[in-house]
């Protein structure tokens, strides 16, 4: 499957940019590192790409936003919280439900270790 070796480009390139950075930045600081870290190895990225929504047949640029999204295939949704809550997921999944991914993965970058914030989902 294509995505699970995305998903570990992603995720190193991931660590990569907690190691150099740590914890304790704005979301917008590590999603524009790990952009630049993906566009190195040469994974097209799309950054905040927006999705719409279909409501009774009618297209609603409601203005959601997948904060990156890589070769088409993995949704990355990041975030610098205590926790992951249910809303988290759920934001991952109707991002994943909407333009019909398969993967998407939910990045915590306020931990110590990047290990204890990553949270892969499979729809």
């Amino acid at each position: 499957m294509i995505e699970n070796n995305l998903s570990n480009k992603i995720i190193g390139c991931a660590i990569e940019v907690h190691k150099q950075l740590g914890p304790g930045l704005l979301e917008s600081a590590y999603k524009e590192c790990l952009f630049h870290e993906l566009s190195v190895l040469g994974l097209s990225t799309k950054k905040e790409l927006a999705l719409p929504i279909v409501y009774k047949d009618i297209k609603l640029d409601h203005g959601y936003r997948i904060d990156l999204l890589v070769e088409n295939k993995v949704v990355i949704e990041i975030k610098t919280v205590e926790n992951f809550t249910d809303v988290h997921l759920a934001q991952v999944l109707t991002y994943l439900k909407l333009g019909n991914y398969k993967l998407g993965l939910l990045l915590n970058f306020h931990v110590t270790t990047l290990k204890n914030g990553i949270k892969r989902i499979v729809l």
